[in-house]
């Protein structure tokens, strides 16, 4: 609805215009188009015409932009930018495919009527064509590198950040999934459960980094064992899920048993399934066939399991490979490289107009000087953009950045006549880049202090009526609110994504992502913290005994105990299984860890390891290891009698 709206402003402020009544139907016929397919978007969505009717109305508003400008007086009237900005509106809405098609029809509609209209200054529609098609080329990789970026937060919100394989949550939504199809299209899926035996040991022998190669082998064991089809996941300690796709009860036990022969050579497992809908029609009759069959396997299965061979082929196995790391810096570094990028497309169009096309202006080699050094400003901005990016300082940096801009988006329509000289698109070209990627508080007082600068330009160098500046500023203006609208959305949700991917889907807390980058946060910052490992005693009893929904209900208590005990400011995480972590402020950290323990005796022992940071290490990973050397030597000194538990 952008054309329509721009023109019904313009209409009404200059009534008296020519060709206002067949302007006004062009709109009209516009408006009832883009309402009648924004009404019907939910039916477009799921219809299979939904390409179609998307194509026709892209060609219609292309067409009904054109028509307006040619019957205005071209491309260099008040809406000659209707086209070109439209574009500009497309790209942070489309694919790259259709864009490219949009963008190529788009060129033929605007030189169809920068030929066919009133003449234009030389070299105005190559400035605007080669301007705009960058600043649409730059809204479109933003754009779709912002749906990269909440891609793979969404996948790292379903990932296990140690075994690499699903976690709880996106295990949950692909059972579900799986289960529904089985109800409604009657394809069978097969819920498989695996219990690693005596991992119990491994941990309490070995420590837990022993006991996380061991999980990480055996993810790695049970995808290569499945087929390309079935999914594994990490339900919680050293509990494992398959998903096998397409797969009943008689097909079942062949891929059972494939499973456990190869778990046999690195970690043995106790394995139980169940079939949908044959077996089980719900989740939760699934899981507890399941899990009545795993328990049946684990009581039935008689000898000492080798564990020492265990933590010797997990560590001799070569780490799987890591995510990509979604950084907090990302988005930031692209934002800013992509600014020095369009100041440097900006200047390289504004140097080829200097060089061809501004032959008989007086300031021609000035204007050719101030575009070389806007070009070379733009790709020191982006050689720079991951330094800033990782900068404590970016923010004023930034706002700093923004004066050079400003000033060379300035000099040149100054230099070339006002803003409507064909380099006075440079002044608004960036507004809607700007607005897709800075954060709304920064972008609003910069897209402000640009519109007051250009209206300024306007009515004091050149001869640009106030229809054509007020259009221009307006119709950029809309697309840049547009952008920025699209950025919060996007902004927002990889908020939500951010804070699942650093939480453990059944407590709440913190997992190992979150708390690893809490810590590395807090060192950043020069907090003095310390590190409280908490492992459960006995919780792989109740698992095996009680179930793991008994199991589940006890950790959400120790969640909900240790958040409420905890002194202010401490940070409370779950890092797998019945393993917990404390992060609290560096004073007593051991009287604090003592207090801890005392809240969670009324329902579980547990065993505690701690770390301070000004003497045990700097990062994570060496306050973990620390705190944990330290639990499994209290663990070892149970086992001998030093400690009375």
């Amino acid at each position: 609805m952008l054309a329509p709206a721009v023109v019904a402003v313009y209409l009404a402020a200059t009534p008296h215009g020519s060709h206002r009544p067949l302007m006004l139907a062009v709109a009209a016929v516009m408006f009832a188009v883009a309402a009648a397919t924004w009404r019907a978007a939910p039916w477009i969505a799921r219809s299979r015409a939904r390409v179609t009717v998307q194509a026709l109305g892209v060609l219609v508003s292309l067409a009904g932009s054109a028509t307006l400008s040619l019957l205005d007086g071209g491309i260099h009237g008040p809406l000659g930018a209707l086209v070109p900005i439209t574009v500009v509106f497309y790209a942070i809405m489309m694919p790259p495919r259709p864009f490219a098609v949009t963008g190529v029809l788009a060129a033929v509609a605007y030189w169809v009527v920068a030929v066919l209209g009133e003449p234009a200054p030389a070299g105005y529609a190559v400035v605007y064509t080669l301007g705009l098609g960058g600043v649409s080329i730059l809204c479109m990789r933003h754009a779709a590198a912002l749906a990269t970026l909440r891609r793979r937060l969404s996948e790292a919100s379903r990932v296990d950040p140690l075994t690499r394989s699903l976690n709880r949550r996106g295990f949950d939504e692909q059972l579900e999934r799986a289960v529904a199809r089985a109800r409604h299209g009657g394809e069978p899926v097969t819920l498989l459960l695996a219990d690693l035996d005596k991992f119990k040991i491994i941990n309490d022998t070995w420590g837990h980094r022993a006991g996380d190669a061991v999980l990480a082998a055996t993810a790695r064991t049970m995808s290569g064992a499945l087929r390309d089809t079935d999914r594994v996941g990490r339900l919680g300690g050293d509990e494992f899920g398959a998903l096998l796709t397409g797969t009943g009860p008689d097909d079942a036990p062949a891929i059972v048993d494939r499973l456990r022969a190869a778990l046999e050579h690195g970690a043995p497992a106790s394995l139980g399934y169940a079939s949908c809908p044959a077996e089980a029609g719900t989740v939760e009759e699934l899981r507890r066939l399941a899990d009545a069959r795993a328990y049946a396997d684990k009581t039935t299965r008689g000898g000492r399991v080798p564990v020492e061979r265990h933590v010797e082929l997990a560590r001799e196995q070569a780490a799987g490979p890591t995510a990509a790391r979604v950084t907090r810096t990302e988005r930031r570094r692209r934002s800013i490289a992509d600014m020095g990028r369009i100041c440097a497309a900006d200047s390289f169009v504004g140097a080829v107009y200097a060089a061809g096309f501004a032959t008989q202006s007086p300031h021609r080699l000035a204007l050719g000087v101030v575009c070389v050094l806007g070009v070379l400003y733009g790709l020191g901005v982006i050689a720079v953009a991951g330094r800033l990016s990782r900068s404590a300082y970016v923010r004023p940096l930034m706002a700093l950045n923004a004066v050079p801009l400003l000033a060379l988006g300035i000099a040149a329509p100054v230099l070339d006549g006002g803003v409507s000289s064909p380099t006075g698109v440079g002044m608004l070209a960036p507004m809607t880049l700007f607005a897709l990627g800075a954060r709304l508080r920064v972008a609003v007082p910069m897209l402000a202090l640009n519109a007051a600068a250009y209206l300024v330009l306007a009515a004091t160098v050149g001869d640009a009526g106030p229809a054509y500046a007020i259009m221009h500023l307006l119709c950029f203006g809309v697309v840049a609110a547009a952008c920025a609208a699209q950025g919060r959305a996007s902004a927002e949700r990889r908020r939500r994504l951010t804070d699942m991917s650093h939480t453990d889907a059944l407590t709440g807390l913190l997992n190992r992502r979150g708390i690893d980058d809490r810590i590395a946060d807090r060192l950043r910052a020069g907090h003095p913290m310390g590190l409280v490992l908490f492992d459960l005693d006995g919780f792989k009893t109740l698992n095996d005994t009680a179930g793991h929904a008994a199991g589940d209900e006890l950790l959400v208590w120790v969640a909900t105990t240790l958040t409420a005990n905890a002194p202010s400011g401490s940070v409370i995480g779950r890092l797998g299984g019945d393993e917990f972590v404390a992060l609290i402020p560096d004073a007593e950290v051991q009287a604090e860890a003592e207090r801890l323990r005392a809240a969670l005796a009324p329902r579980t022992a547990a065993s505690v390891g701690a770390a301070g940071s000004d003497a045990d290490g700097a990062d994570f990973a060496a306050l973990y290891a620390h705190a944990d050397a330290a639990l499994y030597a209290e663990k070892a000194a149970r086992r001998h009698g030093a400690i009375v538990a």
